[in-house]
């Protein structure tokens, strides 16, 4: 049946009309010890959800919808290696890159557990090799899920990490980026660790190609072998390369690409914070996966997200989510969730190949506070749109951070109270009876989750960002759609290779519309 034929969507559509003039003052007002029932905790994790405009009839309601659409179901088909991977019938199995040795999860036949911990043990006796050695920068050539988690990882374990090795990490085909990162190392310390599952990917390969010629220039053909390892599954192109297959990682076809931080695209970052650290970032991942699996969906906390942002989504009229973390080391937090739900549930056709009835996915933004409130808060609180916020913060500043002069616990206390200030704000707002002038009012109503842990460290990065692909694999199931392929990605890359091949002078044009042609005559007659 339709989704929106269903009696559960309906139900949820009436709701919404009765609902939508509803303020969060009202609902406090209404039931005071509101803010003390609408919370759950899991995998290290605090959510507060009292400030979402949902009442107990509203998740009744999600809940009775997510029901229908057998979401617990298909949560357990995920966990059991099915091919939920539907246009590209692949099983889903970023769970089994953090299952404990123990357990056994089946593809095709084959247990892939033990493979998972094979690589990680390699993974593991690399890192320790090169932390002890004489290397001192690491350089990870990656992009998108080969570039954006171990990055957004790296940044928020700093503190963990190992002060002697620089890591660094180059995406953009725009030759500055790998200039920039190059232009204070050494060759005979750095190693180059090139993340490519197909070993083809333009821009990875490109930069890679140019790091290579950067140390063969300084230290000839031979020390290939011994700067670059890759991550990938073509060892030919990697041999071709000249990267000794021994040095290739491996991973599978069932880890997509935005889902592969606990894989061997993670191994910069091992060796950064060591493979102690690395496997608690994936203890935590697992607990995270362990909650999801097994909790009611009334008290799971991945799927009260889910349900709350379809709520706005489809029922409130919301486009766009703030994520805010109140942390300076979860700055890459916001970018890496944009790949992961935008890439994932950014889809206009249902896996059975039929136009989607409802919208989905949503527009994902957002930057650290406290440097958001100087920004783009007018917007959250006099704008005229509806914005959700997911605010992210902890009890206990980072470890090791104290220097003569600084005071952490002083500056983490102001910082924390700037986050519960701007969700309280946002909620109620001010009316005109509270201030002196109309523009002084502030609506409120804007709603929000908040987000608690007590530190930021491997164990909790790892449930947090476990949580958010379990509420990007919910929300697929509610909608319909497959949030494993990325189809939308492959034309830009399909005409990049075809422009690159024009833009010399003298190169034949291919034909293309009047705009791309006059675009590329302009750039070759001036490059």
């Amino acid at each position: 049946m339709a989704l929106i034929d269903l009696a559960e969507w309906r139900a949820l559509a009436d709701h919404a009309s009765a609902q939508r003039e509803t303020h969060l003052r009202e609902l406090f007002a209404e039931d005071p010890r509101r803010g003390e029932r609408m919370h759950v905790e899991a995998a290290g994790w605090y959510l507060d959800y009292a400030k979402h405009r949902i009442t107990d009839e509203t998740l009744d309601r999600l809940v009775a919808l997510a029901d229908a659409r057998g979401l617990r179901a298909a949560i357990d088909a995920m966990f059991r290696g099915e091919r939920i991977n539907v246009t590209e019938q692949r099983a889903v199995l970023h769970v089994a890159l953090r299952a404990p040795r123990s357990s056994a999860i089946v593809v095709d036949g084959r247990d892939v557990v033990p493979d998972v911990h094979a690589v990680l043990d390699r993974m593991s006796a690399f890192a320790d090799r090169v932390r002890s050695g004489d290397l001192r920068a690491i350089v990870n050539i990656g992009i998108g899920g080969s570039d954006l988690g171990p990055a957004m990882a790296y940044d928020a374990l700093r503190a963990y990490a190992d002060p002697a090795l620089s890591v660094r990490f180059v995406s953009n085909v725009d030759g500055a980026d790998l200039a920039l990162a190059l232009r204070d190392l050494d060759p005979a310390e750095t190693m180059f660790v090139v993340s490519s599952k197909t070993f083809t990917t333009l821009e990875t390969l490109t930069n890679a190609r140019a790091a290579r010629r950067w140390l063969v220039d300084a230290l000839g053909d031979a020390a290939v072998a011994d700067h670059f390892v890759a991550v990938s599954t073509n060892a030919a192109a990697v041999a071709e390369f000249g990267i000794d297959p021994a040095n290739m990682f491996e991973f599978w076809d069932w880890v997509g690409g935005r889902y592969s931080l606990w894989s061997a695209i993670g191994l910069s970052l091992m060796i950064a914070i060591g493979p102690d650290a690395f496997r608690e970032l994936l203890a935590g991942a697992r607990a995270m996966d362990d909650h999801f699996r097994t909790a009611p969906l009334r008290e799971n906390l991945p799927v009260l997200m889910a349900l709350c942002e379809l709520w706005y989504r489809d029922f409130l009229g919301a486009s766009t989510q703030a994520i805010v973390p109140y942390a300076h080391v979860l700055g890459k937090l916001p970018p890496y969730l944009q790949q992961l739900e935008m890439e994932s549930n950014g889809k206009s056709v249902t896996s059975a190949g039929e136009p989607v009835e409802v919208p989905t996915g949503q527009i994902v933004w957002g930057t650290p506070g406290t440097n958001g409130q100087h920004a783009y808060f007018q917007l959250l609180h006099q704008g005229t749109e509806l914005v959700p916020v997911d605010f992210i913060g902890a009890a206990r500043p980072q470890p090791g951070l104290d220097r003569p002069g600084l005071d952490q616990r002083a500056q983490h206390d102001l910082l924390v109270a700037n986050l519960l200030a701007q969700a309280e704000a946002l909620a109620f707002g001010r009316t005109r009876d509270e201030v002196d002038a109309p523009y002084r009012v502030m609506r409120g109503n804007q709603p929000s989750s908040v987000l608690l842990c007590d530190r930021i460290e491997p164990f909790t990065l790892g449930s947090l960002v476990a949580a958010y692909e379990h509420k990007v694999m919910a929300l697929g199931v509610l909608w319909g759609i497959d949030s494993f392929d990325q189809w939308g990605v492959e034309l830009g890359k399909e005409l990049a290779t075809r422009i690159a091949g024009e833009l010399t002078a003298g190169a034949p044009a291919g034909a293309h519309d009047s705009s791309t042609a006059t675009l590329l005559e302009r750039y070759r007659s001036r490059r």
